[in-house]
């Protein structure tokens, strides 16, 4: 693509996404997670234990957990897991790290603790006014809470219409885009080549819908984020002596800014506020609307109860994957370095260069890693995608939209990495508008079915007792 034409496709994208991602969106984001937070009591840090029993417990310790829905409690959360861990545990916290200094991984840790809320919000209406579809698949989200719950037909749509795009854009083709690149670095693949085989693998998958991509994201969800997790486990050990000092680097530097130094241009505490929790949303999709797509399909009893499982995937995406990067890339020193081209690492290749510092190999935990990320989050959009296209045109156009979804892998894999981002971004920005929404005029319906659910457990802890 020549260099004007580029140019000018960043700054129009630069210039629309500091609009979405201005005051009124960083308020609304922030500020419903806080009134969630307050008007539940903290209920994502009280019942945060019992949520997790819930994922990873046996069924038969909760009988009461079985109800109507296509998945259980646990492959819906690695469905939403595969969509939320990907691209942006790995390279999105680079290039947050990038643009925004040390200091953004602080408001994305900000946004998720305050999202856990927010998504257990989303995904107890989704659940509550989920429908069934004409093949016998439970439907719900963010268009079917705010048509049933508000009536406003034109939000409901605003919603499918941007979340079916977005899965074109940051679901899919973004996802490709890294894999592409991640490819081409360490085996000097072709992005063409690249992009075939990830649209083939893709294409076969989503064809068997839900439950076929709930049972390949609970094999390969717990898989690919232990392995990565003992990857850098490793680096953090050998450099343990400096852990301490990056996270006070992080904390300090959200309040401060931070400095240029090496490639790093430096950072303002607003660009740090701006880009950790845009990529907060993204790594944790709280606020966001989606993962609540696939908290509907689950076999739960009480909407309550797939909401507490639901809330852990900001826990589990953001404050453990994403902290296990933002730290990895502090204690190695890469942030601020240049490659052998004089340019600035980012994106994978600044996490790919962290591992390979420490011991030869490491960087093809990262490719591993980052190419079954991907893949998981390719399925996982897929579904929101074609759930939205479902809502606004029938249960005819999936087909279409999957065929579509599949092809759209290709291009994604040879484009330019900072469009790819900029677009994910501003179409995740307008998705969140929606959402949002309806959640703050939805809000009463939260509180009174979770004083029903609380009521519920508590009655059964009595009995257990």
């Amino acid at each position: 693509m020549p260099a004007n034409i580029m140019t000018s496709i960043m700054n129009s994208l630069d210039i629309i996404y500091s609009w979405i991602w201005g005051a009124p969106l960083l308020v609304l984001l922030t500020g419903l997670g806080i009134y969630l937070t307050i008007t539940l009591r903290g209920l994502q840090f009280r019942y945060l234990g019992y949520a997790l029993r819930l994922v990873f417990g046996s069924q038969k310790a909760h009988p009461e957990a079985e109800g109507q829905g296509d998945i259980s409690h646990f492959q819906s959360l690695m469905t939403a897991l595969a969509a939320t861990i990907g691209i942006g545990n790995i390279a999105g916290v680079a290039t947050a790290i990038t643009v925004g200094g040390l200091g953004a991984l602080f408001w994305m840790w900000v946004t998720a603790l305050l999202g856990m809320a927010t998504k257990y919000a989303e995904a107890i209406l989704a659940v509550k006014y989920r429908v069934t579809d004409e093949h016998g698949e439970m439907c719900g989200g963010p268009m079917y809470f705010i048509e049933s719950g508000l009536g406003w037909k034109w939000l409901a749509c605003s919603f499918a219409f941007f979340g079916a795009v977005a899965a074109l854009g940051g679901g899919n083709m973004l996802q490709a885009n890294s894999v592409a690149d991640v490819m081409r670095t360490m085996f000097h693949v072709n992005p063409w080549w690249s992009g075939l085989i990830i649209a083939a693998l893709t294409g076969f998958t989503i064809v068997g819908g839900i439950k076929s991509i709930g049972k390949v994201a609970g094999l390969l969800v717990p898989f690919m984020a232990l392995f990565y997790i003992a990857g850098a486990s490793i680096i953090l050990a050998y450099h343990y002596d400096r852990i301490f000092d990056v996270i006070v680097a992080i904390i300090t530097h959200a309040f401060t800014g931070q400095a240029a130094f090496g490639g790093f241009l430096g950072s303002t505490m607003l660009l740090a506020l701006r880009v950790g929790v845009s990529r907060g949303l993204m790594t944790s999709e709280a606020g966001l609307g989606t993962a609540s797509i696939a908290a509907a399909a689950a076999k739960t009893d009480l909407p309550g109860r797939q909401a507490l499982v639901s809330m852990t995937g900001s826990f589990l995406a953001t404050i453990i994957m994403c902290s296990v990067t933002g730290l990895v890339l502090g204690v190695t020193g890469v942030f601020g370095s240049l490659d052998e081209q004089g340019k600035l690492l980012n994106g994978a290749s600044m996490t790919v260069a962290a591992f390979n510092s420490i011991f030869t190999g490491g960087g093809y935990i990262v490719t591993i890693g980052l190419v079954l990320f991907a893949f998981t989050t390719l399925l996982g959009w897929a579904y929101y995608g074609e759930k939205c296209v479902e809502y606004l045109f029938g249960i005819k156009s999936v087909p279409i939209y999957r065929v579509l979804f599949t092809l759209m892998i290709i291009p994604g894999a040879v484009l330019e990495l900072d469009i790819v981002w900029k677009i994910s971004d501003v179409f995740n920005g307008l998705m969140a508008f929606p959402n949002l929404i309806g959640l703050c005029a939805l809000s009463s319906v939260v509180i009174s079915e979770t004083k029903l659910f609380l009521n519920v457990l508590k009655a059964e802890r009595e009995a257990e007792n």
